[in-house]
């Protein structure tokens, strides 16, 4: 009797980007908040020594489908389709550092669930990193500096399941879990902007634009310092508010409230790449009426988006 094939099963969190975006890259402290939603990777193995790879998105529609033989891996070769391409190069640099892995007669089945939608932004791509890497038993840091780059704080956010305060350190991340639940919890909000933002892009921008950098990075920290403790939330509003202004200097750019959402009666901060993903919202009141008026349909509380929050 042939037994059935063990299936693995690897999880990974999205990510949001409270505070700090940009200048994590230099130095700066961040902010961040792993979400309620996140990726599946299931690991079965098959007879072949190939990986059948199929990706389904939140309504479990399969989006991409590729077989991958290893030889095609060991060597990095390249399609022409991007999106295979940019699979092959991930294994193969998965197993350069670890190569016990697919060294072997069988093969695999491949599957990864989102629980997110694609156009969200809250890490499809970090959460596969990490999930890889926890298939292959390797570092999720070093696997994502050698494929997409990037300051880490998502795979840091794909690994814990608090808010986190994190810092690129000098060589090695660290990561500080915190506990995040004040009072104000049930007035903060989440809106998508209905359009995914390219980090490495705007990157590229605040780097050209962003001068006197060690005073930017000091005013950042302490700021997150208040914030992380905050209570009241009117302070709270101070210092997002406090954030935008001095990142909108920076990077000579418009806050999204300033040139969205000027009339509202609140507060919005983007997060992460500025000009698109999500924006939190802070405000006494529900805010769904005013942000679906403008044409966002996308609003999500704090408590249900954000691990951690919803039994406190």
């Amino acid at each position: 009797m042939t037994l059935p094939a063990l299936k693995k099963t690897f999880y990974s969190n999205g990510k949001l980007f409270l505070i700090g975006e940009y200048t994590v890259i230099d130095g700066s402290d961040a902010f961040a908040l792993p979400t309620n939603y996140g990726q599946y990777l299931d690991i079965e193995e098959n007879d072949n020594p190939i990986i059948e790879w199929k990706s389904y998105d939140a309504n479990g529609d399969l989006w991409f489908h590729t077989s991958l033989s290893f030889e095609s891996i060991y060597e990095n070769r390249k399609t022409g389709d991007g999106i295979t391409d940019t699979l092959t190069d991930i294994l193969h640099r998965a197993n350069v550092l670890n190569p016990d892995l697919l060294n072997r007669t069988k093969g695999f089945k491949a599957t990864t669930r989102l629980t997110f939608s694609r156009n969200w932004g809250l890490g499809s791509s970090s959460t596969l990193i990490n999930n890889i890497a926890q298939w292959f038993q390797i570092d999720a840091y070093t696997l994502l500096q050698q494929s997409f780059g990037g300051s880490g704080y998502d795979i840091a956010c794909a690994q814990h399941d608090t808010p986190i305060i994190y810092n690129m350190g000098l060589g090695k991340p660290t990561v500080k879990a915190i506990t995040f639940t004040p009072p104000f919890l049930d007035k903060l909000y989440f809106v998508y902007l209905n359009q995914k933002q390219n980090t490495r892009s705007s990157v590229l921008s605040y780097r050209e634009k962003v001068n006197e950098i060690p005073l930017l990075i000091k005013e950042v920290n302490n700021i997150i310092e208040e914030a992380q403790s905050a209570t009241d939330f009117d302070h709270f509003c101070n210092l997002l508010n406090r954030h935008s202004a001095l990142m909108s200097k920076a990077l000579q750019l418009e806050t999204v409230k300033d040139s969205l959402f000027p009339d509202f009666n609140g507060t919005v901060k983007s997060l992460g790449a500025w000009g698109g993903d999500f924006v939190l919202v802070a405000t006494n009141e529900n805010p769904e009426a005013y942000f679906k008026s403008k044409g966002f349909e996308t609003i999500i509380p704090y408590r249900e988006m954000i691990l951690n929050q919803n039994n406190d």
